[in-house]
């Protein structure tokens, strides 16, 4: 049975697929400028027998496995390589060499998992009709996300995948599980930059200036109405501003105070709403104090949407896979993902793979220096991968 061989390969991959996790945790790099962990992959892919392009998007891979008549089906598989600026507390062997600079998310997870289902599928490639598109993607921890470049580069074309699927490391479950959720999964995330400029003087005399804090600060406070009120309430919406920078010292006044925030959504008509609100009670709340407010919002990642179909048939594979009580429904999360792109170009499922240990140990959140995982996630993620690509590419376009 295919479930069986899918399951002995990843079980016997489990010794590689730990030491090119631990030489990619060992070797983190930042957001786009991930050229040693790219030319690592490469190298795999070379050492497997995969052919692929790189330089997409500065440092992207896209490999494919093709299997019998390869132009009957494309499925494509994501996984991100970027790290996080973030000084590792722990003191493992393989703990981070690059000071200041971590696998805190659990990307060097995902590829190796998508290294190790590229080995699984290379393998079994002529008990297959179609072609796998392999996508080891850089940038997701930093805007404009490295999907949205990839994507933009022709990732989605020649050929254009039927489906794609990610995963993404879950230290809430224990290793040998998964997650799952249809439908709307994960918000949208837009950066919000305000620069309140008013007239700076002394403290005691504050006739005298154009006060930007607290002008700031009523800024801040009315925002609050975006959501409080002008949002539907049945549809989650988070404003939040985590930066107030401006000023030295108690007694002078400055001439700017700059702020920084989020705002997340599901509703992406909404979103387009809220950004306008947001620019229109800046800019007049400052006006109506004397002050300017210059405010910038790039356009960050869109709500990530897991196609309802695909989730299910995922879902109940898994189960298949890993048993049904190993398999867990998932609730929305605010949190964003740039893996969201893709799902707004093609039916998408992104799931999660448990990774602490019998939900006692490995239990840190990720962005977390103490970030680690039970290394069985690694056999589960590369065999369940591999198990859901085929059977999604099985099914008819």
């Amino acid at each position: 049975m295919m479930i069986n061989k899918i399951k002995t390969l990843a079980h016997g991959l489990q010794p590689e697929l730990q030491r090119i996790r631990h030489h990619l945790h060992a070797h983190p790099e930042l957001s786009f400028e991930e050229y040693e962990t790219a030319a690592y992959v490469a190298a795999e892919l070379d050492r497997i027998g995969i052919p692929y392009r790189k330089g997409i998007a500065g440092t992207g891979i896209v490999a494919l496995i093709e299997g019998r008549n390869p132009d009957r089906k494309c499925v494509a598989l994501r996984a991100d390589m970027d790290a996080l600026p973030i000084e590792e507390a722990n003191t493992t062997a393989y703990r981070s060499q690059h000071k200041g600079v971590m696998h805190a998310c659990g990307h060097d997870v995902h590829t190796t998992c998508l290294l190790g289902a590229a080995s699984i599928l290379h393998a079994l490639r002529e008990e297959f009709e179609g072609t796998f598109k392999l996508i080891f993607q850089p940038g997701e921890e930093k805007s404009p996300g490295g999907a949205s470049l990839m994507i933009a580069e022709g990732v989605l074309d020649n050929p254009k995948p039927a489906a794609i699927l990610g995963l993404h490391v879950y230290p809430n479950l224990p290793a040998g599980t998964a997650g799952f959720c249809p439908g709307q999964y994960m918000a949208s995330a837009d950066e919000i930059y305000i620069t309140v400029k008013g007239k700076g003087g002394h403290a005691a005399l504050p006739q005298e200036t154009i006060d930007p804090i607290a002008i700031a600060a009523l800024i801040i406070t009315g925002m609050q109405q975006v959501v409080a009120r002008r949002s539907n309430p049945l549809s989650p919406s988070v404003l939040t501003f985590g930066k107030i920078a401006g000023g030295h010292t108690t007694n002078v006044i400055p001439e700017t105070v700059e702020l920084e925030g989020t705002f997340r959504t599901f509703d992406e008509v909404w979103r387009k709403e809220a950004k306008t609100l947001i620019r229109n009670i800046a800019e007049q709340i400052a006006l109506a104090y004397g002050a300017e407010a210059i405010v910038d919002i790039p356009e960050g990642y869109p709500s990530l949407y897991n196609n309802p179909e695909l989730t299910g048939q995922a879902s109940s594979l898994a189960a298949a896979y890993l048993g049904n009580e190993n398999v867990q429904a998932l609730d929305k999360r605010m949190g964003a993902e740039d893996f969201s792109f893709y799902t707004h170009h093609t039916p998408g499922c992104f799931y999660r793979i448990g990774t602490n240990h019998n939900n006692e140990t490995f239990m840190a959140p990720v962005h977390n220096s103490r970030f680690d995982i039970d290394e069985l996630a690694l056999e589960t993620g590369a065999g369940l991968m591999s198990w859901l690509g085929l059977n999604v590419m099985k099914q008819d376009s």
